[in-house]
C-alpha cells in the first residue's frame, strides 16, 4: 500500500525498534534510580540525548526530552513568555504555525500578553522585514517555524533569526518538519530554542525534544520532580528516548542521499500533477521541503480524493493531520490568499523510506480518472 503521509508520521525504522526493545524489557530501570539497572537506562538516556543533539549541530546540554513536539513548541513558547513577562508582554508569530504555536498564543493572550500574527505571502512565506517591522519595545518572543508542514514552504529562519540576535530578542523554531530532511545547525539559524518530534524522521511517537540555548530564559510546564536537569518533571521515557537517539542517528547519516532521492520523486510527482486540468501547486516552487507535494484540486472535496485514492490502496492527505476532520478549509492555505472553495480540494503528497518511482506512477495514473470521475459529481464543480 503505497504511503504519501510521512508529514503526518512515518513508520519507525527496524534499527530504532531493535534499539528501544531492550528498554521495554531487562533494562527497564528507572534513570533516577542508583542501582544498575537506573545507571544502565541514565547511560542510554545521555546517549541519545548526544546523537539528537547532533542532529541539530547542538549541545547536547541544551536538549530537553517532552513527549512529542507539541509539549516541546507549548514549553518553548508560554515557558519564555512567563519567564520574561515583566520585560515585556509582547509575542510575534505567524498565521501559518502549527496550532501547538498558534493555540499556546491564543493562551498567552488571555493571561494579558499582546500577539502579533504576522501575515505570509502567496507562497506561505514569511519574510524578514515583517519582522523587523512587527517589534516593538516590548517584544519578547519570536515564534517562527522552519518549514511548513501543510504546504512545504522553508521559512527564511537563518535572516529572521539574525535579526533576533541583533535586537536580543528570544527566538523560537518549530523544525517538526525538518529535522533529519534538512541539515540543521541551531548557531547557523541563530535560534535560543528549537522544537523536535521523533515520530517525524522514523523515531517512535511520544517523544520530542527542545533544545534550549545555554542562558536562554523560560520558565518548565511541567513541575513534580528534578528530571532533565529539573528542566521537565516526570520519569522519562527511555524507550521512546532511546529510539529518538537512534533516529536521529541514522536520518543524520543518510539525510543527503535521502533527500536527493525523494526530491526526484518529488519532482516527478508535481510534473504529473500539474499535468491534470485545474490543479494548482501550493507552498513556495523552490524553497520547498524535498518529501513534500500540496495541491489545490478544483471542483472536489479534498476528503472524497482521500477515500477514493485510500480505496485503491493509496495513503494520502489533505493537510495537516493534527486538524483532521475539520469543516472548515485549511487556514493555511487561506492565510495565503487561496480562495475557500478551492482550498476545500487540498491534498498533501509527502515522501519518505520506502516510496519508489513505481510508487508515484501508479499514483498519478488513479488520481487523473479519480478526480475527473468526482468533478463530474461534484456541487464544487462550478470552481474550476
Amino acid at each position: 500500500m503505497p504511503y504519501f503521509d510521512h508529514s503526518a508520521t512515518t513508520p519507525v525504522r527496524p534499527e530504532v525498534w531493535e534499539a528501544m526493545a531492550p528498554f521495554l524489557r531487562e533494562r527497564f530501570g528507572n534513570p533516577s534510580s542508583f542501582h544498575a539497572f537506573g545507571r544502565t537506562a541514565r547511560q542510554a538516556l545521555e546517549e541519545a540525548r548526544e546523537k539528537t543533539a547532533a542532529l541539530i549541530d547542538a549541545s547536547p546540554d541544551g536538549i530537553v526530552f517532552t513527549s512529542g513536539g507539541t509539549e516541546a513548541v507549548n514549553t518553548a513558547v508560554i515557558g519564555v513568555a512567563r519567564s520574561l513577562a515583566d520585560r515585556g508582554r509582547h509575542i510575534i508569530t505567524s498565521g501559518v504555525e502549527h496550532h501547538a504555536s498558534l493555540d499556546s498564543a491564543r493562551a498567552l493572550a488571555e493571561e494579558g500578553f499582546e500577539v502579533t500574527v504576522l501575515p505570509v505571502d502567496g507562497y506561505g512565506l514569511v519574510h524578514p522585514d515583517q519582522v523587523r517591522e512587527a517589534l516593538t519595545g516590548g517584544t519578547i518572543l519570536v515564534n517562527i517555524m522552519h518549514a511548513n508542514n501543510e504546504v512545504g514552504t522553508v521559512m527564511p529562519v537563518e535572516e529572521i533569526g539574525a535579526l533576533t540576535r541583533e535586537k536580543g530578542i528570544v527566538f523560537h523554531c518549530d523544525a517538526v518538519q525538518t529535522a533529519g530532511k534538512l541539515p540543521l545547525s541551531v548557531d547557523r539559524l541563530n535560534v535560543d530554542l528549537l522544537s523536535l518530534s521523533a515520530h517525524k524522521f522514523n523515531g517512535p511517537k511520544g517523544t520530542g525534544a527542545l533544545y534550549v540555548r545555554k542562558g536562554t530564559p523560560w520558565k518548565p510546564l511541567l513541575h513534580g520532580g528534578s528530571q532533565e536537569r529539573a528542566r521537565r518533571a516526570g520519569t522519562e521515557n527511555v524507550a521512546g528516548i532511546v529510539g529518538m537517539g537512534r533516529a536521529a542517528e541514522l536520518a543524520g547519516r543518510d539525510m543527503e542521499g535521502e533527500s536527493a532521492r525523494c526530491r526526484v520523486l518529488r519532482d516527478r510527482l508535481i510534473e504529473g500533477m500539474l499535468g491534470l486540468p485545474d490543479v494548482v501547486l501550493t507552498g513556495h516552487p523552490v524553497r520547498r521541503l524535498p518529501m513534500h507535494a500540496s495541491f489545490c484540486l478544483a471542483g472536489v472535496e479534498g476528503e472524497a480524493v482521500l477515500l477514493g485514492l485510500d480505496m485503491k490502496g493509496i495513503a494520502a492527505s489533505s493537510g495537516s493531520a493534527c486538524t483532521s476532520g475539520a469543516m472548515e478549509p485549511s487556514y493555511v492555505l487561506t492565510a495565503m490568499g487561496i480562495d475557500a472553495r478551492l482550498a476545500r480540494g487540498a491534498l498533501r503528497l509527502t515522501l519518505g523510506l520506502g516510496n519508489t518511482g513505481d510508487e508515484i506512477e501508479a499514483c498519478l495514473r488513479e488520481i487523473g480518472p479519480l478526480v475527473a470521475r468526482l468533478r463530474s459529481m461534484s456541487p464544487l464543480a462550478g470552481a474550476c
